[in-house]
């Protein structure tokens, strides 16, 4: 590859005013993951820290820049979860909780493991802040020897670690099936499997940097779009290459669509490179200051993904110890799980995370305090409901979004019984978000990383503890227990962190008055379910329906009333956002 550094102008972003703020938002915004959103904090609080000491009058039509490119992340990110969940549905139909469909998950989950410590969110977060310091200082050709750098590192080391598991597949793959529960063809399918997994590792680790360059010159279209389209490559494969396999070699068609998928996800934004004129070298020189720099940042964003990703491979371990079928089902509960997630915890990530940065910056503490307090309750405004409608409903949601083809009634009993535990989770993962981005505001990424671990940690024993007694719930609670413990570790040491109370008090109140009106919304919701599931049935997509979306509407009705009555403050300023928001965008 070539290159013709020293060019004399760099070629025009799409989105010049207010570029800055457009890649934070979009950074965090684009998130598919838990993971992926908490690299992108870390990057964010540094550029912003970094930025607020010269931050000038703002460019005309910054605002209107920063809006355009949320609404494209926005659009685009719901689009490819409207994907995500269709492709679930679709596997749920082909293989429902079958033993092939287990090996599936644990197959998949040391190659995630591996692209979470390594490559794709974690490399991009630690990549960025260099290598936009160089842009901005008008240093391209160091950027791009850095770029190049980095490129051959990785195609090196993360190829040689993919080729190295894939050939040690057969030894590493049965560690993590632990028990009698799988067959001996289970295993050596779950091998398989990952064999043809393991390539996206290096895959998504060259993705990662190649995004972290075209998002540093303002170009965010392909890499928002990309995740839509890797899911729709991963349906055609599921469609079209199923019916070539017999048995449960036929979850195959799903290994295949995915590596197919990343290779796509790949070749999309080598077009953008070409646009913005940026050729890598042939230049490898791992001295390079601002290589150390990368690596040195790489380290606690690595540990933070790396606790996600090892949590989900101790929900699939224990679960193997369970049955063949708890693997996936666990897997299928977290995907529902998730949705609250990525919808309200990021929203608010999104708007508080800039100006806890400012005032970190600025010397604020009282600041700081005031707005965690007022973050803190809005997530629990938000996702109390979340998880209460989930409990409530935990059933029939599982029937409406997986009950068909191979994924029956005993499937959905699995399922709906780890996503029942899950919704206690909720509000603690969403304050873990916001309290963790406070840390990365503050510079101290190394706490929450620790937390993180011991978090691990609690988990693991939990999971251990009850998943003889309780089944496939006892791994969820250890994960329960787990996530509520880090919220409270890092409100102890945020608090010695800000010297003072983070509105303890004012949050005690507003807690107890949203959990008593989330039992409303329980009441009222499990109540019209069952009315009109005792009418109308649920042998269909559509019964389902009726059941479902008119009790979950009551409910939340109900417990909106229920805000109003009681006079939560939080719900006006969630409210006046949002409003604000669509006001400006329409001007």
């Amino acid at each position: 590859m070539t290159s013709r550094p020293g060019s004399p102008k760099d070629p025009e972003p799409e989105d010049d005013p207010g570029a800055e703020e457009a890649v934070l938002d979009a950074a965090i915004i684009g998130g598919v993951l838990p993971a992926s959103d908490a690299a992108a904090g870390a990057a964010a609080a540094r550029a912003a820290v970094q930025k607020i000491d010269d931050e000038g009058p703002e460019a005309p039509g910054a605002k209107a820049g920063v809006a355009r490119n949320t609404v494209l992340f926005s659009v685009a990110t719901g689009l490819s979860r409207v994907a995500g969940l269709a492709r679930e549905i679709l596997a749920a139909s082909y293989f429902g909780t079958s033993g092939a469909a287990s090996a599936f998950t644990i197959a998949f989950q040391l190659p995630n493991l591996v692209r979470g410590l390594f490559a794709d969110a974690a490399l991009s977060a630690a990549f960025v802040p260099v290598f936009a310091e160089f842009l901005e200082q008008k240093r391209r050709r160091e950027a791009i020897l850095l770029a190049s750098t980095l490129f051959w590192i990785i195609l090196l080391v993360l190829g040689a670690l993919s080729a190295l598991f894939i050939f040690a597949a057969g030894v590493l793959i049965p560690l993590f099936i632990p028990g009698d529960n799988f067959t001996p063809q289970l295993v050596d399918l779950a091998v398989g499997l990952s064999q043809v997994l393991f390539p996206i590792v290096v895959l998504l680790g060259i993705n990662g940097l190649l995004v972290g360059i075209v998002n540093s010159y303002h170009h965010f279209t392909i890499p928002a779009l990309a995740p839509l389209v890797w899911n729709v490559v991963i349906i055609g494969a599921l469609v079209g290459l199923r019916p070539m396999f017999s048995a449960d070699d036929q979850i195959y068609a799903y290994a295949i669509g995915v590596l197919l998928g990343t290779v796509v996800q790949l070749l999309m934004v080598i077009p953008v490179l070409a646009k913005i004129d940026f050729r890598l070298k042939f230049h490898f020189n791992w001295r390079d200051p601002g290589v150390t720099r990368v690596l040195k940042l790489l380290v606690p964003v690595t540990i933070g993904l790396g606790v996600i990703n090892i949590d989900l491979v101790i929900n699939s371990v224990v679960g193997a110890l369970i049955s063949d079928s708890a693997p996936r089902a666990i897997d299928a509960a977290f995907r529902i799980y998730m949705l609250p997630q990525g919808i309200f915890s990021v929203a608010l990530a999104t708007v508080l995370f800039p100006s806890l940065s400012r005032l970190v910056a600025r010397g604020d503490m009282g600041g700081l305090r005031g707005l965690v307090g007022t973050g803190t309750r809005q997530n629990l405004l938000l996702l109390v409901p979340a998880a209460a409608a989930t409990m409530a409903l935990a059933t029939p949601i599982v029937e409406l979004i997986y009950q068909y083809g191979a994924f029956n009634a005993a499937s959905t009993e699995e399922v709906s019984t780890a996503l029942f535990w899950f919704a206690f989770s909720m509000p603690f993962a969403g304050l873990n978000l916001l309290l963790t981005r406070t840390f990365f505001s503050l510079q101290r990424p190394w706490i929450p990383s620790a937390l993180a671990a011991g978090n691990l940690a609690v988990n693991a024993v939990v999971s251990l503890l009850l998943y003889k007694p309780l089944g496939i719930a006892g791994p969820v609670i250890g994960t329960v227990v787990a996530s509520a413990g880090m919220t409270a570790a890092q409100m102890i040491y945020l608090r010695r962190q800000l010297g003072g109370s983070i509105e303890g008090r004012e949050t005690l109140i507003m807690t107890v008055k949203v959990v008593f009106s989330a039992i409303l919304l329980i009441i009222v919701s499990r109540g019209i379910w069952l009315v009109v599931d005792g009418a109308v049935g649920s042998d269909g997509p559509i019964t389902r329906m009726i059941g479902v979306i008119p009790a979950l509407a009551a409910g939340l009705l109900i417990y909106l009333a229920a805000v109003r009555l009681l006079r939560i403050r939080e719900a006006d300023q969630i409210l006046h956002f949002f409003t604000s928001r669509l006001r400006r965008l329409r001007a």
